[in-house]
């Protein structure tokens, strides 16, 4: 395979930005794609190239799959990577980017056909020993058949989308008389968001935890997993806080997840970076989830307690590089934390909040890594998710990691727009969360907006008032002076004009 000298990065925003900071470590030119509205982004100014690509709108932009190739193969790029989100699960593309003759920095088509629908998914992974939640593995066909599978099950069920993702046609049903209703609702979400209407139902899982597995396999069959992370603090089914490694696995159970991944890897014949997710019940039983033929949000924690970039193994396999390590060499080291910094107001049920960022200072100092693609005077963008950083910390130990975000956070300064540093701080202060028992139903039964109205006591209080007394008089100082400044000036000019 030809050795990569130029990667067309087809995404936009903080991810664009990071795979190009690894792709210029290895001595690799880069190109941005950018529609009208990132003109001035960061990732724009960092690559060595950049081509609008259309406007603001993603379907009129960064979803054009044979404007990106076109630009790719007109710019003299060898490879696409598409970061997450977007095109990056996208098997056509993947296809067609093959066919265009460059390479695609990510699986094959074939492996993200196959794991892009969970039904073909959980088919592929059976014969493979990996543990599956009690259901169907084919799209309902009959209502009353799927209700005898029901009860058979057991209530609570859950009705899910195959095609489906981000908690779009899922339907949790308590009892039979709820079915009917709840599967046609599901059916139609799922037909609307996704253009398929396939739904299968499984047993709920009543206290889950979301625990997802990070693989690595090259093109010579080699597979390692790279450990765990814990993603269950989620609000409406996507994540807001995800840490490496769980605070609940044994090692027994770490390893036993992790030779399940492999096995589910090894049921598509996978190559690159992806992610196996799992749901793991209050006994510490897992099953399999679904697979993320992509890299996650959440990569940087598993690189802080690994010290593997995920991005150069990505070019490297794309490559046809051998791994240049087996699962022996790998081992867990320190802790890590993230948080996704989104334009959102959670005191508003984390409705988008849009606007200019008045001020933008990210955190510093040891451990602390933020990847974002903003800066002071920028606009959040409507058109896109609304998130603006990932902040990560890493330390040696999950206490001191927890200490070390707290610290961070109240770091990091952004106003012009709500955002959900609050909501995080609360979290990491919560006593569920540091005894790390939380689950996925964490939002719903411990967070309501009013919890982030914090008092200050009567200390903090009379410091605030002393630092505002100061600023006052610094202030009245700063004019009194300019004042008499601009008077001596005015008399000046007045003296040399009379003479």
């Amino acid at each position: 395979m030809p050795e990569i000298k130029k990667i067309l990065v087809a995404n936009r925003g903080e991810i664009s930005l990071r795979i190009m900071r690894s792709a210029k470590e290895m001595g690799i030119k880069t190109v941005a794609v950018f529609s009208e509205a990132d003109r001035f982004s960061p990732h724009v100014r960092f690559a060595d190239e950049a081509v609008c690509i259309g406007p603001p709108p993603s379907s009129s932009s960064y979803l054009l799959g044979e404007k990106i190739i076109e630009e790719a193969k007109n710019l003299g790029a060898d490879a696409i990577h598409p970061g997450y989100g977007f095109l990056s699960e996208n098997a056509s593309f993947a296809q067609k980017v093959q066919d265009a003759g460059l390479i695609f920095i990510g699986p094959s088509p074939f492996s993200i056909e196959v794991m892009g629908d969970k039904l073909s998914a959980k088919q592929a992974v059976k014969d493979f020993g990996v543990p599956l939640v009690p259901g169907t593995d084919e799209p309902i066909t009959s209502i009353p058949e799927a209700k005898k599978i029901a009860l058979e099950i057991g209530y609570p069920i859950l009705i899910k989308a195959s095609a489906g993702g981000g908690g779009k046609g899922m339907r949790i049903v308590e009892s039979e008389e709820d079915f009917e209703e709840q599967m046609q609702r599901a059916v139609s979400e799922a037909q609307s968001a996704f253009g398929n209407g396939s739904v299968f139902i499984e047993k709920f899982i009543t206290s889950p935890k979301h625990i997802e597995i990070q693989i690595l396999g090259d093109q010579h069959g080699n597979l390692v997993y790279l450990f765990e992370r814990e993603c269950s603090i989620q609000r409406r089914h996507q994540k807001v806080v995800e840490e490496a490694p769980s605070a609940t696995l044994t090692p027994e159970i770490r390893e036993a997840m992790g030779k399940a991944a492999v096995g589910v890897a090894k049921a598509c014949d996978y190559y690159g970076a992806g992610t196996v997710e799992f749901i793991v019940d209050n006994q510490l039983n897992f099953y399999f989830l679904e697979m993320n033929t992509r890299l996650q949000v959440e990569h940087p924690v598993t690189e802080m307690i690994t010290g593997k970039d995920l991005v150069k193994e990505q070019i490297l396999i794309a490559s046809g590089k051998p791994l240049s390590f087996g699962q022996d060499d790998l081992q867990i080291n320190g802790h890590a934390i993230e948080i996704r910094v989104y334009a959102e107001n959670p005191k508003n049920n984390f409705l988008p909040d849009i606007g200019k960022l008045s001020t933008y200072i990210r955190p510093q100092g040891p451990g602390v890594r933020v990847d974002d693609a903003f800066e002071k005077g920028m606009d959040i963008p409507i058109y896109y998710d609304p998130m603006i950083a990932k902040l990560i910390t890493f330390a040696e130990s999950r206490e001191k990691a927890i200490a070390r975000m707290i610290r961070a956070i109240d770091e990091y300064q952004i106003t012009g727009i709500e955002t959900t540093l609050s909501f995080c701080r609360f979290v990491l202060q919560h006593e569920e969360f540091i005894s790390g028992k939380f689950d996925t139903k964490f939002v719903e039964t411990f967070f309501e907006p009013k919890k982030l109205n914090i008092k200050l006591t009567q200390e903090e209080t009379s410091i605030t008032a002393a630092l505002g007394v100061m600023i006052f008089e610094k202030s009245r100082k700063n004019h009194q002076e300019n004042k008499e400044k601009k008077l001596a000036a005015a008399n000046s000019n007045w003296n040399k004009r009379k003479h």
